[in-house]
């Protein structure tokens, strides 16, 4: 009996010290040193490491500089932006300058201090521009002009433009009145409606109007003052147009935007003639109101001018960020349309 107890006793045993034992399948941690501790990084390099490798999910951040809300086609304009953004998720910071050109300014600097990564400016004016362009390229913000143009010494200073060829619409404005008025007797009376004055479309709607017309010796230019781009200056305007002689009234009037059409429509009604009869009227933009007036005479033709352009700059931005290469100007299609188009198309109208 004495054996069998001994003999558990050293088989217990036994069990223990194996059980103490490093098996050679596993490994053995080395005792911490200085040397083994430079295997990890600090929380420094951690931290720097997190910053960079967070950089390439964080969204792009567009500055917008958006020169007013004087219209229909511009609140048009900033919705399609402002929807395009969200789609792409791409951040977007907008700042509305009230018809002011300083105001401009003041958002751009504040966009070079939030450090955006593409600024994008809608300009009031073409003029002016060489210093504060040159400021965001001394941040290191590329930009991108929208809707009108900039008139610089050094077009490098900004990376694109996008948006209509306002010259272009003058010029189907110019050849709807010619091929419309090509049989009239007499002299043509044109008054025209301008936009703000130096901004690019108010300039080149201008320009591209009356190189169709200026050649021809039936037409002249009898009367033409700016109204903002407003309702409200377009029937005021309109109203010291017609306070001339009846034998001096216009027969044509030149719009460069519906909003001035529509109130110069207010006023011509106001003196007891009809527009689109007694006044062929021709407005740009497009707006579903002004096809519908139109449709319903009062306006002759309109030619479009397209706001939507949100996507093409949210795809813009995209493309700079990723370093590629843009076309210096880009043009959306654009069309006119005349009272049996505008039947068709006024429905489908966005804005």
């Amino acid at each position: 009996m004495r054996r069998h107890v001994i003999g558990l006793c050293l088989f217990i045993l036994l069990l223990l010290l194996v059980g103490c034992t490093t098996p050679e399948s596993e490994s053995v941690s080395p005792p911490i040193s200085s040397n083994n501790l430079e295997t990890f990084p600090s929380v420094e390099e951690w931290m720097e490491s997190a910053v960079a490798r967070d950089t390439s999910t964080k969204p792009i951040v567009l500055g917008f500089s958006q020169l007013g809300r004087e219209s229909a086609w511009r609140l048009a304009n900033s919705t399609s932006i402002r929807n395009a953004a969200a789609e792409s998720g791409i951040s977007l910071v907008i700042k509305n300058a009230e018809q002011s050109q300083t105001k401009q300014f003041e958002a751009v600097r504040s966009f070079i201090r939030q450090k955006v990564d593409v600024i994008a400016i809608a300009p009031v004016v073409e003029s002016g521009w060489d210093g504060i362009l040159q400021e965001a390229r001394d941040a290191g913000i590329p930009v991108i002009i929208v809707d009108r143009s900039v008139d610089v010494k050094d077009t490098s200073l900004f990376v694109t433009t996008i948006g209509s060829d306002f010259y272009e619409e003058g010029v189907k404005a110019g050849k709807y009145i010619q091929d419309r008025m090509r049989n009239h007797p007499g002299m043509i009376r044109i008054a025209e409606l301008q936009g703000t004055s130096g901004s690019t479309p108010s300039i080149q709607r201008g320009e591209g109007f009356r190189s169709i017309l200026e050649t021809r010796a039936d037409i002249i230019f009898s009367q033409s003052a700016p109204a903002d781009f407003t309702e409200d200056n377009g029937k005021q305007v309109m109203k010291e147009f017609l306070q001339v002689p009846e034998d001096e009234r216009p027969q044509v009037l030149f719009a460069h935007n519906d909003e001035m059409a529509f109130g110069a429509i207010q006023a011509i009604e106001e003196v007891g003639l009809k527009p689109g009869e007694d006044i062929i009227i021709v407005s740009v933009d497009g707006s579903r109101k002004a096809l519908e007036i139109l449709a319903s005479g009062k306006i002759n033709a309109v030619v479009e001018c397209n706001p939507l352009l949100g996507p093409q700059l949210m795809q813009a931005t995209k493309e700079i960020i990723a370093g590629r290469t843009l076309p210096k100007r880009m043009v959306p299609p654009e069309d006119i349309f005349t009272q049996e188009s505008a039947r068709r198309e006024m429905y489908n109208r966005r804005f």
